[in-house]
C-alpha cells in the first residue's frame, strides 16, 4: 500500500467511501462490517462517511455508527485510520438530500458526529456541500471555531469551486487539509479545483472515481444516489473514450476499476480517491490500485482516450 498525507497525517492512498453500506440497497449487517473490515485488512486508513448516509427519514447517523462498531470490532489494530465526516446536509422521509449550512446546524452536527464515532476529536470534518442561504464565511467560520474548541482537528469543503477553497484557506490557513469533490476520467469539471489543491498543498479525495467504469460484475445493481454523492458507477463501460481503461486492464491482468484508480492517483500527489463498496471483493480490488503503477505509456494511452 502507497500512502499520501491529509495535513499532518500519513494515509493510504486509496480510501473507502462507506456511503453504500448505508443507503438504499445497502447490505446487511454483516457484510457491511465485513467490507470495512476488508478495507482495514488490505491497508485502507481512511473511511469516509457523513451524518447524512442513510435511510430517507430515518436513523441519522447510521453510517457513522456503522464505522465506528466496524472499527471497535476490528481483530487489528485500527490506531492509524482517519474516519472522515461530514455536515451540512440531510435526508428527509421524501428521499430528498437538503442542505443546511448554518453555523449553529453545523455545530450541532459536528456534536452528535462526536458522540456516535465515540472519539474525542474528529479527525477531519467537512462542510458537505455550500449552502446558497448562508454566507460561506459563516459556515467555514462554524467549522473554525470547532477548530479553536479542539472538537475536529482538521477541516475540509466538499462540492466546492476555486473561489471557494480561496476563501476557506484564507480564513483556516493549514487547518484546511481537503477538497471533496466528484472526478472521474468521465468527469472533469473539477480540473481547475485539483490544480488549485496541489498549489495549496490540499489533499483532493474524489467522490464517484469510478464513474463510467461498470462496476456490475463486481458490486450487484445501482443504488439511487445523490448527484453530489455517488460511489461506483454502473453506467456504460465503454463509452466516452473509456475502452482504454479496459484494453490497459486486460493486458495487466487487472480490473478496469484498478487501472481507473491508478490512473486518478497518476494526476497528482494530492489525490486520494474514495471508491464506495458494499462488498469485501470491491474494496479489496479497489484497494489494489494502491500498488498498480502505470507506465508513462499508459498514462498516454489513457489520456488520448478521455482527452487530457
Amino acid at each position: 500500500m502507497r500512502y499520501r498525507a491529509v495535513g499532518g497525517l500519513r494515509v493510504s492512498a486509496v480510501g473507502l467511501g462507506a456511503m453504500p453500506l448505508s443507503i438504499e440497497g445497502r447490505p446487511d449487517e454483516g457484510r457491511a462490517m465485513a467490507t470495512v473490515h476488508a478495507a482495514l485488512d488490505a491497508g485502507v486508513t481512511l473511511l469516509d462517511t457523513a451524518d447524512s448516509y442513510h435511510l430517507p427519514g430515518d436513523e441519522p447517523g447510521h453510517n457513522e455508527r456503522l464505522v465506528a462498531r466496524a472499527l471497535a470490532t476490528y481483530g487489528g489494530d485500527p490506531a492509524g485510520v482517519l474516519v472522515t465526516t461530514k455536515g451540512g446536509r440531510g435526508r428527509p422521509a421524501d428521499g430528498s438530500w437538503t442542505v443546511t449550512g448554518s453555523p449553529r446546524h453545523l455545530k450541532s452536527a459536528a456534536e452528535a458526529s462526536l458522540k456516535r464515532l465515540g472519539v474525542e476529536a474528529i479527525g477531519l470534518y467537512q462542510l458537505h456541500k455550500p449552502d446558497p442561504a448562508v454566507p460561506f464565511e459563516e459556515s467555514v467560520g462554524a467549522l473554525r471555531d470547532l477548530l479553536d474548541e479542539g472538537k475536529i482537528r482538521y477541516a475540509g469543503i466538499s462540492n466546492t469551486d476555486v473561489g471557494r477553497i480561496r476563501r476557506a484557506h484564507a480564513l483556516l490557513g493549514d487547518r484546511l487539509v481537503s477538497v471533496q469533490n466528484r472526478y472521474s476520467p468521465a468527469v472533469r469539471d473539477s480540473e481547475p479545483e485539483l490544480r488549485l489543491c496541489a498549489e495549496l498543498g490540499l489533499a483532493f479525495l474524489p467522490w464517484s472515481p469510478l464513474g463510467g467504469i461498470s462496476r456490475s460484475s463486481l458490486d450487484g445493481p445501482s443504488r439511487r444516489l445523490p448527484p453530489e454523492d455517488t460511489g461506483h458507477s454502473t453506467g456504460p463501460s465503454h463509452g466516452n473514450g473509456l475502452g482504454a481503461f479496459h484494453a490497459v486492464a486486460r493486458e495487466r491482468g487487472v480490473s478496469p476499476q484498478q487501472v481507473c484508480l491508478a490512473w486518478l492517483l497518476a494526476r497528482s500527489p494530492v489525490v486520494i480517491p474514495i471508491p464506495g463498496a458494499s462488498r469485501p471483493g470491491t474494496i479489496r480490488d479497489s484497494a489494489g490500485a494502491a500498488d498498480l503503477e502505470l507506465t508513462p505509456e499508459e498514462v498516454a494511452r489513457l489520456e488520448a482516450g478521455v482527452g487530457s
